[in-house]
């Protein structure tokens, strides 16, 4: 096993996938590539043990870098809520990628963040006194009420970027991928056609739609939501929603409609105080209708 990799997908054999126009560009170009092929594997549901193990460390190393320079390591923090996952990844693809400093830098960040109490979690996420970015609006009293542990890891975020010219990871990263053995360039018109490939050999693929698109769902604004429950009940499959009229006209009143195409044809949700129904335009028929839950009076 090469350095950096103990993770447990280190057991798998998937190729790192780059594409010969990258490989033609410069260092950022390559890495750009690898994110971008990671990024399309993970839309189309293949999971983390199913991706090459050094691609996820490249592409983990760059998010990480990329945060850290928006915002230092809280923005890392904020965007990365899955630390316990993501930090063995960036750590593996430092070590592999030979980004010794940065991986120094890293690890004591997370340390002294992880020795922070709730109340300094709360200030240094929130900017801290901002001295180490030169922000010193709020004064000395700002300064003054920011514990020694918050002081330190601000100092680490100032070190980032003296550690960063010193220590290129992009060029460290695109060397990195160029030279694994199990590099599979493909052309970038053959991209699709070999992840669709991959997707092919999925075992549970349709249990793996199915719960992306209760996700999705989730996800998706109130009124999708609705219009989609609507659609249920109405017996209809859904097409595409189209437009949200605020003036639409509709017993002597103007409201909110919502405009949306079934496999029967073209809809209308509105809502009022007590639920939303779906409406035909034509006929001015109530097809299907939700009552809205009652808040807790607590």
């Amino acid at each position: 096993m090469t350095n950096g990799e103990t993770t447990s997908q280190a057991a798998h054999n998937y190729p790192t996938v780059l594409t010969t126009e990258c490989l033609r560009g410069g260092d950022q170009d390559v890495v750009d590539t690898n994110v971008a092929v990671v990024n399309a594997m993970f839309e189309e549901l293949l999971d983390e043990d199913e991706i090459s193990p050094t691609a996820l460390r490249s592409y983990y190393v760059d998010f990480y870098l990329t945060q850290a320079q928006a915002g230092g390591f809280a923005q890392y923090v904020f965007t990365a809520p899955e630390r316990e996952e993501i930090d063995p990844y960036v750590r593996d693809g430092l070590a592999g990628m030979g980004a010794a400093a940065h991986l120094d830098l890293f690890n004591r960040t997370v340390a002294a963040f992880g020795g922070l109490t709730d109340t300094d979690v709360d200030m240094y996420l929130d900017g801290g006194s901002g001295w180490a970015t030169g922000d010193n609006a709020e004064g000395a009293d700002a300064e003054d009420s920011v514990s020694e542990a918050v002081r330190r890891i601000e100092e680490m975020d100032g070190e980032f970027e003296s550690v960063l010219a010193a220590e290129d990871v992009v060029a460290l990263n695109a060397a990195w991928l160029r030279g694994q053995e199990d590099l599979q360039v493909l052309a970038e018109d053959d991209l699709d056609a070999h992840i669709a490939g991959r997707v092919a050999r999925i075992p549970d693929l349709a249990e793996r739609q199915a719960a992306a698109a209760e996700e999705a769902l989730l996800d998706a604004p109130e009124f999708e939501q609705i219009i989609r429950e609507l659609c249920d009940i109405a017996g209809h499959s859904l097409q595409r929603i189209t437009m949200g009229d605020p003036n639409y006209e509709h017993n002597g009143e103007t409201t909110l409609a919502w405009h949306f195409v079934t496999d029967q044809g073209e809809f209308l949700m509105l809502e009022d105080d007590d639920e939303a129904f779906m409406l035909n335009p034509r006929t001015k028929e109530i097809l299907a209708a939700v009552e809205f839950e009652e808040a807790d009076a607590s």
